[in-house]
């Protein structure tokens, strides 16, 4: 298969990528599951967007300090100015954000915000932005997209990527051809026992990385969320109460039933907070109260949370729910620059699996989907302007092709074990140069 794009991942990076690339290139997405097995579907609070020039300088310092300062100042400042093409992009798509009476938006605020920034849908963001993306996406002549497909390797020649070696959904591995790629593969939720992430997100994209050096950056900055709801049962993934829960008044209670911790806080302060408590009081959750948020707000705003606590047998307008820390999100990644290319030519990463620095060491609520897609958006827009002959490329794209071996990544399974063993050894060795 030949293609000029291939973009890896269906979440809201890979899928904006799309659609901010010209229309006369060919793009191949595959996804490693189905459509909607994707992080991007999960999101609940919001997406961030700076309102106004009033509001910058608050915006800013908020998520500098919730990345105790590490971030890139450069690429903070790129997804703010960036934010209100974003949201007009979105509400193009049909994406529906809360409005006033007056059609005005709706803003909510989250833990460590200083202001009411945050655009939301009742408590689904995710799957609205999503889903609309996804709509449009699949009206495009030039885009394919190919579930249940599996990236397996990069095709490298001299540093320069054509392509990848994947493996479709009848066990087979094949080749696809492409000018530019673009990974946009998610977190790594899928290699801890707790996390609110698909357990199919392992990180191989970060191992291919190691595979073929392709340089990393903070691949141990691991975000804890300190909000999701416990069961001590085991679920494929655990099911997250949204920060802006706390943001519209939910407060937190030890077995006491007595308040521990500003609930505001940012997430690694409060999930410190939260752990210490359940160390304090020999527990394995504490308690969320949600009958602080007034009826109207809490029925409006937070419908599928309110749900799933009634299915797990738990009436949130009559009694807390028990809530725990779990793996949320990966600050860390692929080390790419401002216009999201690697360190290896023609090949791109966005989204989760890279990091270009602008949360820091910890990220800021309803920063994510915001960062995504526009960092995916600057990759679409270099590949865009890329005016090398592609022509210049083809002896060497020959090579890389020919010298691909299909017979050596027939074991599927021997694959997956080598690539968590390289992710995993990869944050050990961070953890001992740089502990998080």
């Amino acid at each position: 298969m030949k293609t000029d794009v291939l973009i890896v991942g269906s979440g809201c990076s890979g899928l904006y990528c799309a659609l901010r690339l010209p229309r006369e290139k060919k793009i191949t997405i595959i996804t490693k599951a189905d459509l909607e097995s994707s992080d991007s579907f999960l999101a609940q609070g919001g997406i961030c967007v700076l309102r106004g020039e009033a509001d910058y300088d608050a915006y800013f310092e908020d998520t500098m300090r919730a990345g105790h300062y590490e971030n890139d100042k450069t690429s903070v400042d790129i997804m703010l100015r960036s934010s209100q093409r974003v949201i007009a992009d979105l509400v193009d798509c049909g994406v529906l954000f809360e409005r006033d009476k007056d059609g005005a938006f709706l803003y909510t605020r989250e833990g460590a915000h200083s202001n009411n920034r945050i655009l939301f849908h009742k408590d689904i963001t995710g799957k609205e932005i999503t889903s609309k993306l996804l709509a449009a996406v699949k009206k495009l002549p030039n885009v394919t997209i190919i579930e249940n497909t599996t990236l397996l390797d990069v095709i490298e020649h001299e540093s320069t990527c054509f392509g990848a070696v994947v493996r479709n959904a009848a066990g087979n591995t094949e080749i696809i051809e492409a000018d530019f790629t673009v990974l946009a593969t998610g977190g790594i939720g899928g290699l801890f026992r707790h996390s609110t992430n698909f357990r199919h997100l392992t990180g191989d994209a970060l191992a291919i990385a190691v595979k073929h050096d392709i340089e990393l950056e903070n691949i141990n900055y691991i975000q804890v969320h300190p909000t999701t709801f416990y069961s001590p049962q085991n679920k494929d993934r655990s099911f997250l109460i949204s920060e802006s829960v706390r943001g519209e008044g939910a407060k937190l209670y030890g077995k006491d039933m007595k308040r521990f911790a500003d609930e505001l806080l940012p997430r690694d302060k409060l999930t410190s907070a939260i752990r210490e408590q359940m160390k304090k009081d020999g527990t394995e959750f504490v308690w969320e109260d949600l009958r602080t948020i007034p009826p109207d707000e809490l029925y409006g705003h937070f419908p599928n949370i309110i749900a799933h606590c009634a299915e797990m047998g738990y009436d949130v307008t009559k009694e807390c729910i028990p809530v725990v820390p779990a793996q949320h999100y990966f600050m860390g990644g692929i080390k790419v620059d401002y216009e999201s290319r690697t360190t290896m030519t023609s090949l791109y990463a966005v989204g989760e699996t890279a990091c270009n620095r602008v949360h820091g060491r910890n990220r800021l609520a309803s920063n994510s989907l915001l960062e995504s897609m526009v960092f995916s958006g600057r990759a679409a827009d270099d590949i865009a302007e890329k005016s090398e002959s592609q022509a210049e490329k083809a002896e060497a794209k020959t090579q890389a092709i020919g010298a691909v071996d299909l017979s050596i990544y027939k074991n599927y399974d021997k694959i997956k074990e080598e690539y968590k063993s390289l992710v995993l050894g990869a944050i050990e060795k961070a953890n001992a140069i740089n502990p998080f």
